[in-house]
């Protein structure tokens, strides 16, 4: 090779082209030297090794001329290896780039990646002197990408998730092309944009697309990590959903979602790596700095702090730690285009010495960064450590996943006693977990379903979870998971039994867009798809996950979504910016904001509160006109939902207005046709049902355009 090797820069991080060459800066505090080991094209032979000839503030650095975008390379790290001081050099290792912005090659699983003989005393390690640069993909050197400024600018309050899976959502799909299915290239084809721009969410947010790789003993299984929180680098866009180029693909498929008015937002796992714990393999921060990277524990280093279940935790503590993970952030938000972060595991994040702090600095340098202050923020407000879940305490901007809102609905519909006052607090918003001078409903996430758990179709159809496909035994997943078969478990034929389902999925659903707060839905459930009782599909990749597009269209439950989700749009009081208390009183009707109303249409006194038999009550939601903006196109006077939870008939007794009422939809029914101005004074409301009723003082006109709401 005819190069050239001078000192360099140390920043930034990562291989940068310049007009000079290449220039190489890398951080470990504790390696002795640092060797830059350039590769053939195909990355199979080792041309060179580098020595770094500086060492500046922590980072090794070098330039190299004569070489240019598209050179592969690779580092390998001298120093001690002293597990049980936290040091785990091994220069037989090749090692990833953390900056790296593009791989080649494919992870192998092969022994030589352990930097400890496996034969060795699992007490006291031994150095392993196996080179594992065959089985390892090389780092890329790529040039930079100009920003990516076309957005949508969602407001947080009319945000709308579907969370869903690159892969799984459209690997099925035949009205995609082949070639394509379950690639990034996939969700720019237009009957996915349709799709989604049918359905009427406003983002959607991807499971883990950062770089990452299978378990080992998911492969001994013969299995897979389908979910992919797993990663092992922070910046390239996983290969498995690429066809050639995964970054210009990615970048392509966010600005035609865009195009759309469609955000995306990526769920990222900053709080562990794929290295696993102390037996675990060695790929890339393990060998560049073990005792840096991550939290060790103080009784014996060559041990982990392990917060996230998964071997290792993140030392966020480490500001060139932190600096790697806002770096990232920052590459996705303006390369990439993309619109927000859902972090998993975020309490980890928040961890000081050891417990949360909401003004800790990982929180403190988002809030000031300039790029990461507008982008939409989601704690998963937990994590396993001590004092792990945090619901409600992250900082004001931040949004949260609000599994208490998941639970109670679960349980209230399900039919247990005693959930009406946690009910109404959950459909609230939450205010009583939120809510301060600076937070809105908005910053409770509510969701029902998620990846991790039943699909809404199990959720009413199985009793108990069947994860024997996983190969642990069943003994995987969640136990506390709230859901009824009603009869049978899993499918069955019967008519009765499969009504009251579909039922009670429109009930939960509903439940679900009437709540103040943001609604995330789950991909899938707006067809009822099913994992047959899977709640842990974290290693299926196959049909069990994939989302099965046949039963869409015939589905009665996709329409009832759409309709749903434009009802949510349609009306603002279903969707408020502020907390109400009841304090404001409407000019116009002299209705407070809220109230809560018994089923004799008077408002709820303390003891039916704490009745555990009543199941039936209702929400009537009254504009008071200020808290409307212009661009509100349907301002009711008021609103009514009516939920029942009963197993029999309510007679409810309407709120004695003067006015009329129109029943908007009543999940027992398949259409509901507005076409009726209301003036009787009651209301059949069946067993296991949820309406949704408009009041206004004068008659409704009515046009063929808003006469029929069609649910099927």
């Amino acid at each position: 090779m005819n190069i050239k090797v001078s000192a360099g820069f140390p920043y930034p991080l990562g291989a940068t082209i310049t007009p000079e060459g290449v220039n190489f800066a890398l951080f470990s505090a504790n390696a002795e030297k640092v060797e830059l080991c350039l590769f053939d094209r195909q990355g199979k032979s080792e041309l060179v090794k580098i020595e770094m000839p500086e060492f500046t503030d922590d980072v090794w650095h070098v330039l190299i001329e004569g070489i240019d975008d598209g050179a592969l390379y690779g580092y390998r790290v001298h120093g001690p290896f002293e597990p049980h001081n936290g040091h785990r050099f091994n220069a037989a290792k090749l090692l990833l780039d953390p900056y790296a912005k593009a791989l080649k090659g494919e992870f192998v699983d092969h022994p030589s990646h352990y930097s400890y003989d496996l034969n060795s005393c699992q007490k006291d390690l031994t150095l392993d002197y196996q080179d594992n640069a065959t089985f390892m993909p090389k780092c890329v050197v790529t040039n930079s990408l100009g920003a990516l400024t076309n957005k949508p600018q969602i407001r947080r309050r009319d945000t709308i998730i579907y969370e869903m899976h690159v892969k799984g959502f459209s690997k099925l799909n035949k009205k995609i092309r082949k070639k394509v299915r379950g690639t990034y290239a996939a969700l720019m084809e237009e009957s996915s944009l349709a799709y989604l721009s049918s359905l009427g969410v406003t983002s959607v947010e991807l499971l883990p697309i950062h770089q990452f790789i299978d378990e080992p003993f998911t492969k001994e299984k013969g299995l897979a990590n389908y979910w992919g929180y797993n990663s092992i680098n922070f910046f390239v866009p996983d290969a498995r959903y690429a066809l050639t180029d995964g970054r210009e693909e990615f970048r392509t498929m966010v600005d035609t979602l865009h195009n759309r008015g469609i955000e995306v937002i990526l769920d990222v796992v900053y709080n562990h790596s794929a290295e696993g714990n102390e037996l675990g393999p060695t790929y890339s921060f393990k060998g560049i700095d073990n005792a840096s990277y991550y939290r060790l524990a103080k009784h014996d280093k060559r041990f982990y702090e392990n917060f996230s279940g998964c071997g290792n935790t993140f030392n966020i503590d480490h500001p060139r730690v932190l600096q790697l993970v806002m770096d990232s952030l920052r590459y996705w938000v303006e390369t990439m285009g993309v619109d927000g972060f859902r972090f998993d595991l975020a309490t980890i994040l928040g961890r000081e010495t050891p417990h949360f702090n909401q003004f800790n600095h990982f929180f403190n340098t988002i809030k000031q960064d300039p790029i990461l202050a507008g982008v939409k923020l989601i704690a998963e407000p937990w994590d396993i450590g001590e004092d792990g879940y945090q619901l409600g305490r992250f900082p004001n901007a931040w949004m949260e996943w609000n599994d208490r809102y998941r639970d109670t609905v679960r349980r209230f519909w399900r039919g247990d006693k005693g959930m009406l006052a946690d009910f109404a607090n959950r459909i609230h918003g939450s205010s009583d977990l939120f809510e301060n001078r600076s937070r809105r409903p908005s910053s409770s996430v509510n969701f029902i379903t998620s990846h991790d758990g039943y699909t809404l179709r199990d959720l009413v159809s199985y009793n108990n979870k069947h994860n024997q496909a996983n190969g642990e035994n069943n003994q995987d997943g969640h136990n506390a998971n709230y859901s009824c078969n009603f009869g049978v478990e899993g499918e069955t034929k019967d008519e009765l039994i499969n009504s009251l389902r579909l039922q009670q999925q429109k009930n939960i659903l509903t439940t679900l867009f009437i709540s103040q707060g943001t609604p995330m839905l789950l991909s899938g459930d707006e067809f009822s798809h099913s994992q047959q009782g899977n709640n842990n599909a974290y290693c299926q990749d196959n049909k069990t996950s994939w989302l099965n597009w046949q039963q869409s269209e015939n589905s009665e439950l996709l329409g009832f979504v759409q309709a749903l989700i434009a009802l949510r749009k349609a009306h603002p009081l279903l969707n408020r910016t502020h907390y109400h208390h009841g304090n404001m009183i409407s000019a116009k009707t002299g209705l407070p904001d809220i109230s809560w109303l018994n089923c004799r249409g008077e408002l709820m006194q303390e003891a039916q509160w704490h009745d555990h038999h009543i199941k039936c009550f209702a929400m009537l939601l009254a504009n008071t006109e200020h808290e409307l903006s212009c661009d509100d196109f349907y301002q009711d006077d008021a609103l009514l939902v009516i939920f029942n939870a009963h197993d029999h008939d309510i007679q409810y007794q309407l709120p004695q207005l003067n006015g009329y009422w129109q029943v908007i939809f009543n999940t027992a029914e398949t259409i509901t046709r507005q076409n009726e101005n209301i003036d009787r004074t009651q209301l059949k409301v069946s067993p296991h049902s949820c309406l949704l009723l408009s009041f206004s003082q004068s008659p409704a006109e009515f046009t063929k355009e808003n006469e029929t709401y069609e649910l099927n």
